[in-house]
């Protein structure tokens, strides 16, 4: 469930669309973070961005899941109630959109051409970084690439972000796809074991501590399989930033 923090009205303003996946399953239990959704429109308000929620975003999806399973009806089914939403959201289309998941991101991309639609780092990029000061940290971090971020032509915009973060950034090496692949880290966790059987030997051999990506499925194979939490980039983002002063 997604908090809808007060905020103040700001001549910029931007379509936050939570995926379903981030309103239902969160953080880690033993987490002591703050929901993705307000570390989001924290980081969102610190540039200067008023958040819009979509009307009933409770029940809105991308269709991913639907169509993983075969049932690709309901899935262009589900999509199209989001554009409706995201479309009265954004005047039209006046308003960039922004997912909080890769994969569902590219989906959408996919199915809607009539509106700007973006996932965390690619947005960060292009409207928040120059809103911004970075204070680089020398914390060592992982950043792992999803399927979809490079399908999306965003592994350099992602790593490029971490590395405005902290001067030791780790792309750990031999970890491609995580192969979580939708619930099947779920249902079939030995595949998301085997394919990430190389990443806990690597994140020890270099001392890192932390893990970030864009997907939350994705972070949380990561997580059981590397040891070390992994999170949303955009904790670190707004970590290591704070607004300038104007």
């Amino acid at each position: 469930h997604v908090r809808k923090v007060k905020q103040a009205p700001r001549d910029l303003k931007v379509v936050y669309f939570p995926s379903c996946l981030n309103q239902t399953m969160g953080r880690a239990p033993k987490d002591t973070v703050k929901s993705l959704s307000e570390e989001m429109v924290e980081l969102l308000n610190k540039a200067g961005y008023e958040v819009i929620w979509p009307q009933g975003m409770e029940h809105l999806c991308c269709g991913t899941i639907w169509e993983s399973k075969g049932m690709p009806e309901v899935a262009d089914k589900k999509l199209k109630e989001l554009e409706n939403a995201l479309w009265e959201a954004s005047a039209e289309g006046k308003y960039p959109v922004l997912c909080d998941q890769s994969p569902c991101l590219h989906r959408m991309r996919k199915g809607i051409s009539r509106m700007r639609l973006y996932e965390p780092a690619e947005f960060i990029h292009l409207f928040l970084e120059d809103r911004l000061s970075f204070h680089p940290t020398d914390t060592p971090v992982a950043v792992h690439v999803t399927c979809s971020t490079r399908l999306m032509g965003l592994k350099d915009v992602i790593i490029g972000l971490a590395k405005k973060c902290s001067n030791n950034v780790y792309v750990p090496d031999e970890v491609g796809c995580c192969a979580f692949a939708g619930d099947k880290g779920l249902t079939n966790p030995e595949l998301n074991a085997y394919a990430l059987r190389k990443l806990k030997p690597y994140l020890q051999k270099h001392g890192v501590k932390e893990g970030y990506s864009n997907s939350r499925t994705c972070e949380i194979g990561l997580s059981v399989n590397g040891g070390i939490t992994y999170r949303s980039i955009v904790y670190l983002v707004n970590a290591c930033t704070t607004a300038p002063r104007r």
